[in-house]
């Protein structure tokens, strides 16, 4: 079986320096805001570009941070709306309203699969707080006109940079885009810890200053409590873990790329239509190469009978989980479409050329 994500294989290639890095934090007796986060925080700013780097302690927390920092400096309030696309993971969502923010449904591109600026612009209404693009599985949603929009309606962007890790627009790191972004360090990501773990990322030193007081019981000195907080915070086992496999990031997305291009460049199966490569390669990390089919749930039975796991990433949008049954009744017919038809093949730095050429026979075999 070829898995869709051998996470086990990833991990391995760094094995040595990892068990170092957590040796040397277990023995140092201090498990929690520590040397290793610091550096770790320190190390992604860096390579971002950014001043801030605060860790957290996963993705959902990370954007739910970004907002409620923007509340507690009196930029938004309950009952504000943020824009979203239809087309992503719930946690985008439940960050919105976990906040007492109101989420605003807008399509994407379906060539994308990323928010339609043209869309965001039919959605704003005076109400409005914020844009909330995702870099949906590794292309970034950030363009001229997207900020241009943003500074007409003096919209904050909150970049959900979940999946996005390492990708650059015009020379700019995703994370340093908007002003702010939610980073998310789940196992499965492009840059993923042994558990689980996320970040926030700022050039605005008041945010910066709040989210990390809010992350830490709302403490800006110990006992002395300015917000109603939470507990979120990255560990030092995992900054360690993250931060030696930062190191690794650029080359390990380079393969994810050389992947996406051999298989746009192999599969020709008209039943299938294959994910757009950006003009600039580096817009784009490839978290996942996603194709779409009508006729999915026999393609993927068809592939995991050659030997080929494949997921679908994802078969239910946001506006009709039962979770925000509120929306239950919204048309997206784009965002809708999608989500039937979409089917994730496997992407990973450690597929061989041999399983690649496996994979791209079988969905051309397929009928």
């Amino acid at each position: 079986m070829i898995k869709f994500l051998d996470l086990q294989k990833i991990n391995l290639l760094h094995q040595e320096a990892i068990e170092a890095r957590l040796l040397k934090t277990f023995r140092s007796g201090w498990y929690l805001l520590g040397e290793e986060t610091r550096n770790f925080e320190q190390n992604l700013a860096n390579y971002l570009g950014v001043k801030h780097v605060i860790g957290v302690a996963n993705g959902l927390d990370a954007l739910r941070l970004i907002l409620r920092g923007y509340t507690e400096l009196g930029f938004m309030q309950q009952g504000d709306e943020i824009i979203v696309p239809g087309n992503t993971f719930i946690a985008t969502l439940l960050a919105i309203t976990d906040c007492g923010l109101i989420p605003v449904f807008a399509e994407p591109d379906i060539n994308t699969f990323n928010i339609s600026v043209e869309n965001i612009e039919k959605a704003v209404t005076p109400k409005t707080k914020a844009i909330m693009p995702v870099h949906l599985y590794g292309r970034i949603a950030y363009s001229n006109e997207l900020k241009a929009l943003a500074e007409k309606h003096n919209l904050k962007i909150i970049e959900d940079n979940a999946q996005a890790i390492g990708a650059t627009w015009n020379g700019i790191k995703s994370g340093n885009l908007g002003d702010a972004a939610g980073f998310s360090f789940y196992p499965g990501k492009n840059l993923g810890a042994l558990g689980d773990g996320g970040a926030v990322s700022t050039n605005n030193d008041e945010l910066a200053s709040v989210i990390r007081a809010i992350a830490n019981y709302g403490t800006t000195e110990k006992y002395v409590n300015k917000y109603r907080g939470l507990n979120s915070r990255l560990d030092e086992m995992q900054a360690a873990i993250l931060d030696e496999k930062l190191k690794h990031l650029d080359a390990e997305n380079q393969r994810r790329q050389e992947i996406a291009v051999f298989y746009n460049n192999n599969i020709k199966n008209d039943a299938i239509t294959l994910p757009q490569i950006p003009e600039k390669g580096n817009e784009h990390v490839w978290h996942l190469y996603v194709i779409r089919t009508t006729d999915r749930t026999r393609l993927q039975q068809y592939l995991t009978e050659k030997g080929i796991q494949t997921l679908v990433h994802y078969p239910i949008p946001p506006h009709k989980q039962e979770a925000y049954k509120e929306y239950n009744h919204l048309c997206l017919p784009i965002t809708e479409k999608i989500h039937t038809e979409v089917l994730s093949l496997p992407i990973s730095p450690v597929l061989t050329d041999d399983e690649l050429t496996i994979i791209a026979e079988a969905v051309n075999s397929f009928q």
